[in-house]
């Protein structure tokens, strides 16, 4: 019987093993990918390794090694029915770039797996592509495995390719976990369906450039890219049935049912709650970790649905609070070691989780209610197919994830409308946003330049604002050209340059590139994925030539405003931290000359008080004028010093690090002024929500600030002069002002009031008088509403046998308005009847209680009619 290992074990022992191979140990990529939309979030060891495989990026050593976090939610509805079924697992991987082979690689995965792990051999089976002879020979004649043991597949289990591009054969390794396990078919072999041969280890053979067309032509440059399954591997090292019985796995499960209550193993139903609690949270933890916050979108929707799936399901396990924060307690204790970023996020990670949890308590029994509802209307009618409306109202307005939904309609053996609920999804998504436009640039279109160098331009504007460089590639109106001239729109790339490209939240510089006469201005620097800095602008003047050496300037007032803002906004966090709390987590910024955006984490809204702190804090901080000084350091060092990331963030193994004073130090790639004081004046202008659990600040600073208080120092003069007084006086003097007009407006109502009554008399006085009842119908044209209603309260105050239809006339619309006296209701004649009688007639309607109704007309030559009938109505309907 082999050697038994953990699962933090077996990682490290991998990772070892492959540097005493000559490999580059590389720490985990973020699950957010980096310069990647294809996907959401990284689902296999090699994805990060994409641009070092396509030669975008150049790798830090053509041999390294890592263990990679991943995600993937494809199969999400069978997570907890089945104990083969997880979201988050860990791939250990090594990987060539033109380096070593087959070979190599077969040799030494067989090495680990029966040296280091003592694993069994003759339970060890290889398969490879039907064609791989080569890799048939390694297997059988270089390594000794018994021909019996290998097993030839076809394209659709062993070659690798995705469209065109490189591709080739495979090699997997599964592990024969005994005849117990599986099916008892004869026919049980390698490739059955069954759990008794379990697929460890892949090795992918890239050595094929397949041009889209079904031909094949051999690589100059033949990559390795392996994926092994660390769960797996512990699954087949511990002589466990599943991921889910794996020791760290199963810490997080016993976690979870100390706090339900219910026991692993006790029953179907029971174990299907248990494992999705657990692997859920484990997901979440991972990605809160990596920078994921929960939303209704992309890869925060992801999470969401996580999150709130595991909650459902401990509602269905009787716990009925929040809960899911104290499992990812123990998600981080068993995982730390491994990735210290989630012991330094612990706190950040279990309150965005419990506000998560929070946030659903309070739709979850309410959306229950309403989908117990829907769901015994379906039942009624017969049907089986619960409709994607419901579906959705259920998500849109309860916040159900579609997939929790169907969960609970399969456990009463119905489907739902997926293509129905996918459609309304879409229809509000268009409502919601405009189609993204295209970015317009080559930088992120990824245009071949045409260049064989794809070593990164040389950045060297931190200590130079001017510098020579040699143009490598130009692009002039949209086309890959030899040379740009006077007036034409361009493209040019420099092998160095002191113009920052946009990145990290903070905008490029502007400037001009010159030589001999010819001057082209920047408006913009970007940097496309292979690290080239490209310039655009226009040619100004002369002409500038691909080889021809040029002097690029920083324009420097706008470096100046984009470092004070930069500097700023370090400090802001700093104050942040301080006043609201460690929790405080940078979630994005965008720093603009004198101008700063700055996003980060905390979960309700700022008071102004604290506002007003925060902003005291920065000008504290401003005043004391620290030094601002930077450093490149190993990261584990920038670590121990205490330095602050970025959320997901990609950090290679050298940083570059921030420190103002004691104050703040942080990652930071951004250009920087010397010392806090040349910040100069800041000033908080607008704060709010951005996101759940994301608050927004926006702040000015230096010149614009000046600029702004000069501004408003202008207008609080003229406003001075206009009031007839001084700045300091001004206070005071509107509040004279307010007084004056208050005093204004009393005479002006008591006047119009004196006025209303002795037009009420008038009225009164010669009125009709038909069936014993005051009748009065008259129209005043420049009346408001409100006017009209105060006229008839005080006719029929004046006299309870009154019945009066005023009116009034505006933008071609007519208003009307009937009042009755008690008398005149006690006879039978109410206002509303009067109104509903009279309106059609001008081509309107309306209605109203018997004492006061209102009602309106489109047709004005016809309102004499209408008034005219107000006679004949009260003639026909009054009692005697």
């Amino acid at each position: 019987m082999h050697p038994s290992y953990s699962l933090n074990e077996l990682r490290e022992m991998f990772l070892q093993f492959f540097e005493s191979k000559g490999h580059l140990r590389l720490p985990s990529f973020p699950l957010v990918p980096q310069n990647d939309k294809s996907i959401l979030l990284i689902n296999a060891g090699m994805t990060p390794m994409k641009p070092f495989f396509t030669g975008e990026e150049k790798p830090p050593r053509t041999r390294v090694c890592t263990c990679q976090k991943c995600i993937r939610t494809g199969d999400i509805e069978n997570v907890g029915k089945t104990a083969r079924h997880g979201t988050y697992f860990e791939m250990l991987g090594n990987f060539s770039f033109g380096d070593y082979f087959k070979q190599e690689s077969l040799a030494w995965s067989w090495e680990f797996l029966t040296e280091v792990v003592g694993l069994e051999p003759d339970r060890l089976y290889p398969s490879i592509y039907v064609d791989d002879d080569e890799a048939f020979d390694v297997w059988t004649k270089e390594i000794g495995v018994p021909a019996d043991h290998i097993y030839r597949f076809g394209k659709e289990d062993n070659f690798w390719e995705h469209g065109s591009g490189p591709c080739g054969p495979c090699s997997e390794i599964y592990y024969d976990r005994g005849a117990e396990k599986g099916c008892g078919k004869p026919d049980c072999h390698v490739g059955c369906e069954c759990d008794r041969y379990m697929e460890v280890w892949n090795n992918v053979f890239s050595q094929f450039n397949n041009d889209g067309k079904g031909n094949y032509t051999e690589l100059v440059q033949k990559n390795i890219d392996t994926g092994m399954g660390l769960e797996r591997l512990a699954v087949v090292s511990q002589n466990v049935d599943s991921l889910f019985d794996v020791d760290t796995v199963m810490h997080i499960t016993n976690k979870a049912s100390e706090i339900t209550g219910a026991k692993y193993g006790q029953s179907h139903k029971t174990d299907v709650s248990l494992r999705v609690i657990t692997d859920h949270i484990r997901s979440a933890t991972f990605m809160i970790g990596d920078g994921v916050l929960p939303s209704n979108e992309g890869r925060g929707y992801v999470l969401r649905r996580l999150l709130r799936r595991a909650a459902r399901h401990g509602k269905m396990l009787g716990v009925n609070e929040p809960f899911l924060y104290k499992v990812a307690d123990t998600v981080i204790a068993i995982n730390q070691d491994a990735y210290p970023d989630l012991g330094d996020r612990h706190d950040y990670i279990i309150r965005v989780i419990r506000a998560e949890e929070e946030n659903f308590a309070k739709t979850i029994d309410g959306g229950l209610k309403i989908y117990e509802d829907m769901l015994a209307a379906h039942q009624a009618k017969g049907e089986q197919c619960f409709s994607g409306a419901d579906a959705f109202k259920l998500y849109d307005t309860y916040g159900f994830p579609i997939d929790m939904t169907a969960d609970m309609l399969e456990e009463q053996g119905m489907t739902v409308d997926q293509a129905g609920f996918n459609e309304l999804m879409q229809e509000q998504k268009a409502r919601a946003r405009q189609a993204r436009k295209a970015l317009g640039d080559l930088a992120w279109a990824g245009i071949d330049l045409g260049l064989e160098d794809n070593t990164p331009t040389k950045f060297t504007g931190y200590d130079h604002l001017t510098d020579c460089g040699k143009v490598l590639a130009v692009v002039a109106e949209g086309e890959i050209s030899s040379s740009a001239f006077a007036g034409q729109e361009a493209i040019l790339v420099l092998d160095q340059t002191p113009l920052y490209a946009e990145m990290g939240g903070q905008v490029a510089d502007h400037g001009t590139i010159t030589r001999d006469g010819a001057a082209f201005v920047v408006t913009n620097v970007q940097k496309n994925k292979g690290g080239k800095f490209l310039h655009y602008g226009h040619m100004q003047t002369g002409e500038i030539c691909v080889g021809d050496t040029v002097t690029a300037s920083v324009e420097l007032a706008r470096r100046k405003a984009i470092m004070r803002a930069h500097s700023a906004t370090h400090l802001l966090q700093r104050a942040l931290r301080d006043v609201l709390g460690d929790h405080v987590q940078q979630a994005g910024s965008l720093v603009e000359p004198d101008r700063l955006r700055f996003d980060f984490t905390h979960f309700s809204a700022i008071t102004p008080e604290q506002l007003q702190a925060i902003n005291d804090r920065v000008a504290d901080l401003v005043l004391d004028g620290m030094p601002v000084t930077t450093k490149e350091m190993p990261i584990e060092d920038a670590r121990k010093l205490g330095a602050m990331a970025l959320f997901g963030e990609k950090y290679g193994n050298v940083v570059r690090v921030v420190s103002m004073g004691d104050q703040s130090i942080e990652f930071c790639g951004g250009t920087h002024l010397d010392d806090t004081a040349k910040v100069g004046p800041f000033r908080i202008v607008s704060e709010g929500s951005a996101a759940s659990g994301v608050r927004r600040i926006e702040a000015v600073t230096g010149k614009l600030m000046l600029n702004q208080m000069e501004k408003m120092n202008q207008r609080l003069l003229m406003v001075a002069e206009k009031l007839k007084t001084t700045p300091p006086e001004i206070l005071h003097r509107i509040e004279g002002v307010l007084t004056e007009m208050h005093d204004l407006h009393s005479n002006l109502d008591r006047l119009q009031a004196k006025m209303m009554s002795g037009d009420a008399e008038r009225f009164l006085f010669a009125a009709k008088t038909i069936r014993g009842l005051k009748i009065i119908t008259s129209t005043l044209s420049a009346a408001t509403v409100e006017q009209l209603r105060t006229m008839g309260d005080t006719l029929r105050d004046k006299d309870e046998t009154v019945v009066a239809v005023l009116a009034c006339i505006h933008d071609g619309k007519i208003s009307l308005l009937c009042i009755c006296g008690k008398q005149a209701i006690a006879k039978g004649i109410r206002a509303g009847d009067v109104i509903k009688a009279i309106a059609p007639i001008c081509g309107g309607s309306g209605g109203g209680k018997p004492d006061s109704a209102m009602g309106g007309g489109k047709d004005v030559l016809k309102l004499d009619d209408a008034m005219a009938a107000v006679d004949d109505f009260v003639d026909s309907h009054a009692k005697d």
